[in-house]
């Protein structure tokens, strides 16, 4: 402390800070090691450099400003390699610092430096006119860099500022149609939608084509000079903070309808979208979340999106036609029952216990044990949800309130085994719901250990209020699984694994639970065939479980896998292909891992 204090160097208050702090020793409930940690911090060199700079930083412009020590660095950095060149064979002090100064990335940055101070800011803007006509219209002249932005016409596309122009269809003039976000013309903010293009350098645009326009530009070098009529009422560009997930995949070149190809902004299914302007009613502006390139490009809007998937399916349906009753059932989303099953009602298998359902296709064999769901209310038999883009927001980890973890895929996938080796890993962490029955009691079961125990009659008013996530029956006796129950794992601070059918995601995926939904996918048909044989898997389409798969029941697998994708693919946060066992378990771990300490997106309604 005392050579602090004899320095003058040291920052006036970091001194005074220690000083107290030594002062106070007695009084603070510390021990000696952290006393010393916080004394060591306060008298490092490194703090009092840091803490030297802010304070500069934070004077400028008030006591004192900063200035370019020289404007010449380049030519130094030149005249040094010239010096230090022949020594490079003598010292490796030379060597290093001429290879150093050879470096495209060191020379650029001086080159930068040398720029900014001689003030020699690019592009120029030529002169305004001394003299000017009081009747004549405002006319603004923008010079802007000519870079990899395009700005299209109707039909031909160039490269150029990062905006889109047209013909207005009642004065015949070109105008500025879309600004692009982040390109050169929004940067600038001196081009707006609705400005008129009078001449573009130097020439008059007058009774041109967009396409003639984009000639002249295509032609041009280095600053293309726009002069322009401002429009009337203009307002700024602001750009919104709506993030949304893509449900679909978009390749802006094959798409006929959008207005500039090169302004199209590609993505896949699943890719978070920052959607930066929605101004225009069939096409949007976005960045991929996490992109570094500030330019926006075009996507179709959600309303364009799901006219474009109706037309498609409009035109399946007219194809299938001509198929069989099994073809048109089978294009939209939906699937066959007997001529003799009860109206209202879809039968779906279990295993026993009433865990996992089977696939609710119709097996050539009756099952004994059924799952029922109100057809009212079943995605089976309507069209599906036209999946588009979903609004999303970041979920950050919540101490002590873990999400739920649902797995869901076709019977016979290995949902069962991987939730069996989960929970066998930490059964103090991971817990999965105890089913509801209304069977009695039997010789050494326990209430609320095997199952919990309730009437009939209380189970099924529990059912009619909507309070189980699935449930059917067995025997003549109600299983099920109660929401409460999930709620209650999950408010105990357990990790919740689940394993449900699919259409049990209706009743999980609700803000109040914000379950991490895992699709169980099977591998192809040749790979399902081969692994499950080799592993001796019994079949879950036999009750007994007593016998191995059958080509038709991989088939069915994969069959229920392709209707669940197509149906519920757009509510999936991960998809694990179970072509290996171990390794797929070695994915559920990482995710399991993720979602307990990463921030995940999540839908925006989630969040607020």
């Amino acid at each position: 402390m005392t050579a602090v204090m004899a320095n003058g160097n040291w920052d006036p208050a970091l001194s005074r800070l220690l000083v107290s702090l030594e002062e106070a020793r007695q009084f603070l409930p510390s021990s000696e090691e952290e006393f010393g940690f916080l004394s060591d911090l306060l008298q490092s060199k490194e703090l009092h450099a840091l803490v030297k700079v802010h304070n500069k930083i934070i004077s400028n412009g008030k006591d004192e400003k900063f200035h370019p020590t020289l404007s010449n660095s380049m030519q130094i950095a030149l005249e040094v390699l010239d010096v230090v060149g022949p020594r490079v064979a003598l010292k490796e002090e030379c060597k290093e610092i001429f290879l150093l100064l050879q470096k495209p990335h060191i020379q650029g940055l001086l080159c930068a430096h040398d720029a900014v101070a001689q003030k020699d800011y690019f592009p120029r803007l030529p002169e305004i006119p001394l003299e000017v006509d009081e009747d004549e219209e405002t006319i603004k002249i923008v010079q802007l860099v000519k870079s990899n932005e395009p700005l299209s016409g109707a039909q031909t596309v160039e490269p150029i500022v990062g905006a889109t122009i047209k013909t207005d269809e009642e004065t015949g003039k070109i105008v500025i149609a879309r600004i692009m976000h982040g390109g050169a013309a929004d940067r600038s903010g001196l081009i707006h939608v609705g400005d008129e293009v009078c001449e573009v350098n130097g020439i008059n645009v007058e009774g041109k084509t967009p396409n003639d326009v984009l000639k002249i530009l295509q032609n041009s070098e280095g600053t293309i000079t726009f002069k322009l009529v401002p429009a009337d009422g203009k307002v700024g560009i602001r750009e919104s903070k709506v993030r949304v997930r893509a449900h679909f995949d978009y390749t802006s070149s094959t798409d006929p309808y959008i207005p500039c190809k090169e302004a199209g902004l590609d993505f896949v299914k699943g890719d978070v979208l920052h959607i930066v302007s929605q101004d225009d009613a069939y096409w949007w502006q976005a960045r991929r979340e996490g992109d570094r390139n500030m330019r926006a490009g075009l996507i179709p809007s959600r309303a364009l999106q799901e006219r474009r998937i109706l037309h498609e399916r409009t035109q399946q349906d007219k194809t299938s036609e001509e198929g069989s009753y099994s073809d048109v059932v089978w294009s939209l989303g939906l699937h066959l029952l007997p001529a003799n099953f009860p109206v209202g009602l879809c039968s779906v298998s279990v295993l026993p216990g009433c865990q996992s359902p089977k696939s609710p296709r119709c097996a050539s064999k009756p099952k004994t044990k059924k799952i029922m769901y109100d057809t009212a209310e079943n995605d089976d038999f309507d069209r599906e949800e036209i999946a588009t883009y979903e609004e999303v927001a970041k979920l950050y980890p919540r101490p002590g309130l873990h999400r739920p973890v649902v797995l869901i895929g076709p019977p016979g996938v290995g949902r069962n085994e991987l939730k069996r080796r989960l929970i066998a890993t930490d059964q103090e962490k991971y817990k999965t719901p105890i089913p509801y029955t209304s069977r009695p009691v039997r010789h050494g079961e326990v209430n609320g250990k095997e199952y919990f125990f309730v009437t009939r009659e209380k189970m099924e008013e529990e059912i009619e209020a909507g309070k189980f996530i699935e449930f059917g029956e067995y025997k003549g006796n109600l299983y099920g699984t109660s929401a409460e129950s999930v709620k209650s794992l999950v408010n105990a601070g357990y990790v919740c694994i689940l394993n449900p059918h699919y259409q049990a995601l209706k009743m999980l995926r609700i803000p109040q639970l914000k379950p991490y939904i895992i699709y169980i996918k099977p591998p192809p048909f040749d790979i399902l065939k081969e692994t499950r044989n080799a592993s001796y898997a019994r079949s879950t389409f036999d009750e007994n479980n007593s016998r191995g798969f059958t080509d038709e029941e991989f088939q069915e697998m994969l069959h229920s896998s392709e209707r669940i994708e197509f149906l519920y693919g757009h509510l999936f946060d991960e998809v694990i292909e179970n072509a290996d066992l171990s390794a797929a378990f070695e994915q559920l771990v990482r995710a399991v891992n993720r979602v307990e300490t990463e921030p995940l997106w999540v839908p925006a309604s989630w969040v607020q």
